[in-house]
C-alpha cells in the first residue's frame, strides 16, 4: 500500500513537471524588432506577452542618422520579424538584413498608407516627385494611420504565431478603440484647426497637422539647419503669423529655434514625437500645439 502511494506521488510530480515544461514552452516569446519606441507600444498592444520587442533607435537618438550597434545586429540574428516604418536609417540597413538573414520576416507597416511629401524637401509641381521628394515617414503621429499600422501588425503576428490568433484579434480591437477615443480627445482639445499654423524645427507633425486642420512651418531646410538668409525669412514669417513658440525635439540642434524665438520675443518648447508612452504623449502634444497654433 505504501509502495503504491509512493509510485502515485512520483507520477504526480512527473506530471506536474511536464505540465510546467509545456506551459513554459507555450509562454515562450517571439523575438521581434522595431525601429522606434512608439512601434514597441503598438506591437505590444497587439501581441501582449507573446513577443519580446526590441527597439533599434534608442531614446534620444536620431532615426535619420542612426547606426545599429554590433550587439543589436547580433540580437537581430535571433529575431523572427522586423517591423519597419520608413525612417531614413532603414534604407541602408534593412537591405543588409535581407542579405544576411533571408528568413527574417520584414513587415512594412506603411502598407496601405498614402505617404505625403515632407515639408522643406524637394517636390514637383503636381505633388510628390519620386525623383526629388522625400516621403514623410512620421505616420505614427496620426491615430487614424496608427489604426492601419495596427491592422498590419495584427495580420503579421497571426502569420508568425497562428496559435495566438484569438488573443491578437482581441488585443487589436481594444487598441483600435483606444485610438478612436484618443482621436476624439485630440479633436476636442484642438477644435477646428482652420489652417492655424505652428512652427517646428524638424517637420515631424505633418500627418498630425493634416488630420486636425493645422499647418506646420518647418525651420529645417532639406534636412539641414537654415542658412542666415533662410533664417531671416523664417523670422519674418514668424512675425507675420504672430508665432511665439517654436517646437523642437531633443534629437536635433535647438540653436536655430532659440535664435528665432529670441527674435520674436517668444520661447522654445520641447516635444518628443518618439516617446514610447504613445497615447499620453499624443495628448501632451495636442495640448501644447493646440494652445500655441495661430
Amino acid at each position: 500500500m505504501a509502495q503504491r502511494r509512493w509510485l502515485t506521488d512520483i507520477l504526480l510530480v512527473v506530471c506536474l513537471f511536464l505540465a510546467g515544461v509545456g506551459a513554459g514552452e507555450a509562454r515562450e516569446s517571439l523575438s521581434v524588432f522595431v525601429s522606434i519606441p512608439p512601434q514597441k507600444y503598438f506591437v505590444e498592444r497587439v501581441a501582449g506577452e507573446t513577443v519580446k520587442v526590441s527597439v533599434m533607435v534608442k531614446p534620444g537618438a536620431d532615426p535619420v542618422t542612426y547606426e545599429p550597434s554590433p550587439r543589436q545586429m547580433a540580437e537581430l540574428s535571433e529575431a523572427k520579424a522586423y517591423f519597419r516604418i520608413g525612417v531614413p536609417f532603414e534604407a541602408a540597413w534593412l537591405s543588409r538584413l535581407r542579405q544576411n538573414q533571408p528568413n527574417l520576416a520584414i513587415v512594412d507597416t506603411r502598407e496601405g498608407i498614402t505617404l505625403r511629401a515632407i515639408e522643406g524637401h524637394a517636390h514637383g509641381p503636381h505633388g510628390m516627385d519620386k525623383e526629388k521628394a522625400m516621403p514623410d515617414p512620421h505616420i505614427w503621429l496620426s491615430p487614424r494611420l496608427v489604426k492601419k499600422q495596427a491592422e498590419t501588425i495584427y495580420l503579421a503576428l497571426v502569420d508568425l504565431n497562428p496559435d495566438e490568433a484569438a488573443t491578437y484579434l482581441e488585443n487589436y480591437q481594444l487598441f483600435v478603440k483606444d485610438l478612436e477615443a484618443i482621436d476624439q480627445q485630440i479633436r476636442s482639445i484642438i477644435g477646428n484647426g482652420r489652417g492655424r499654423k505652428f512652427m517646428v524645427f524638424h517637420p515631424a507633425w505633418g500627418y498630425f497637422a493634416d488630420e486636425y486642420g493645422l499647418q506646420q512651418i518647418p525651420i529645417e531646410v532639406e534636412g539641414k539647419e537654415p542658412s542666415a538668409k533662410e533664417l531671416a525669412r523664417i523670422i519674418d514669417q514668424a512675425h507675420r503669423d504672430n508665432i511665439k513658440v517654436i517646437f523642437v525635439q531633443s534629437q536635433f540642434n535647438t540653436k536655430p529655434a532659440e535664435t528665432i524665438a529670441k527674435a520674436v520675443s517668444g520661447r522654445v518648447v520641447q516635444l518628443d514625437p518618439l516617446a514610447e508612452d504613445y497615447l499620453t504623449n499624443l495628448v501632451v502634444m495636442a495640448e501644447a500645439i493646440g494652445a500655441e497654433a495661430r
